[in-house]
């Protein structure tokens, strides 16, 4: 097990160096400092002068790659590459434009996104995978007919609908949870409950369908059929069999997901208010830091190679077979 973690680790430290070098290639290479600083200054004539203090200013005044000047290491340390792109294996960030550190932001903003995503994750699966139980247990019925229909529905809606409706219904018209805001402790819960209602139900017409799909794959094999064959009840052939071997297409989707859930929402946190790191994303793209979005794109990669490392930990788990692989 231990040399199955170590492999896919191993396979995992290229594809995140690939991540940062193609990073840095964008915001440096392709969009050069002297193209940041005249996008940030808001001037469509600026001064060389004024372009040199700004690089100065964010540190984008040295050598890409190779400072010819410096001696020593400090030809490979005093240059763009190794202070704000190497620096994120570290996870050193720098500074935002606003001058708060990025790292500090991160940490602060992480915890709102968690009040948000992980309720969402972990009440969606379970209503997802209990309606896609229900489904195929009165499969071929009118239950399941009109099961199927309502996640078509549900998953052809957009977003933004269950967004808007939510605020309007139950918040401006009913006036039942705050329209937008945030607090910590205990009096927070009232301004997540309907950002979380809202995703759970904007998750359920393509979540609950997939289950669906996984469920009556297995339910059609073999081992089902001597299951039945040897008195076994429905739900018993369901809960105990059926859905211990949907589990490794299901953990692909939920396993996964775990690391992003530090991300937060873009949408929904933007719309709510929520100070977490979508929200972080969202001003930092409108507000052209780019030292924020460079290091949101590097954790967002870091965070998702994670998810799959514990994906293939837990199908090991869920199939020793895998490990042979």
């Amino acid at each position: 097990m231990l040399a199955y973690i170590l492999r896919r680790l191993l396979y995992a430290i290229p594809i995140l160096i690939g991540v940062n070098l193609l990073t840095f290639t964008l915001f440096f290479v392709v969009n050069t400092p002297d193209d940041m600083a005249r996008l940030q200054l808001g001037a469509k004539h600026v001064t060389p002068d004024a372009i040199a203090r700004w690089k100065v200013e964010h540190g984008y005044d040295k050598p890409l790659l190779l400072n010819a000047q410096a001696t020593g290491s400090a030809q490979l340390t005093d240059t763009i590459f190794f202070q704000h792109s190497a620096a994120m294996f570290v996870f050193e960030f720098g500074k935002g434009d606003d001058g708060r550190n990025i790292g500090n932001e991160i940490r602060t903003r992480m915890g709102p996104s968690l009040a948000i995503a992980l309720p969402v994750f972990v009440i969606g699966l379970l209503v997802n995978v209990s309606f896609a139980l229900l489904m195929v247990f009165f499969r071929s019925t009118y239950l399941d007919l009109w099961g199927v229909v309502l996640c078509v529905v549900l998953m052809s809606i957009s977003g933004l609908f269950y967004i808007i409706a939510g605020q309007y219904f139950i918040s401006k018209l009913w006036n039942l949870l705050p329209i937008s805001g945030f607090a910590g402790g205990i009096d927070g819960l009232r301004f997540i409950v309907l950002p979380v209602l809202i995703g759970i139900v904007a998750g359920i017409g393509s979540g609950a369908r997939w289950y669906r799909t996984i469920f009556l794959e297995e339910i059609g094999k073999d081992y089902v059929r001597t299951a039945r064959a040897k008195g076994l009840s429905e739900v018993r052939v369901l809960f105990r069999h059926v859905l211990k071997n949907g589990m490794i297409p299901i953990l692909t989707g939920a396993v996964v997901v775990l690391p992003l859930l530090f991300m937060g929402s873009l949408i929904t946190e933007s719309f709510f208010g929520i100070p977490g790191l979508g929200s972080y994303t969202i001003d930092a793209i409108q507000a052209q830091d780019f030292a924020v979005v460079r290091a949101m794109v590097f954790l967002g990669s870091f965070l998702y190679i994670v998810g799959l490392i514990l994906t293939d930990i837990s199908y090991s788990w869920a199939d020793p077979r895998v490990r042979l692989q």
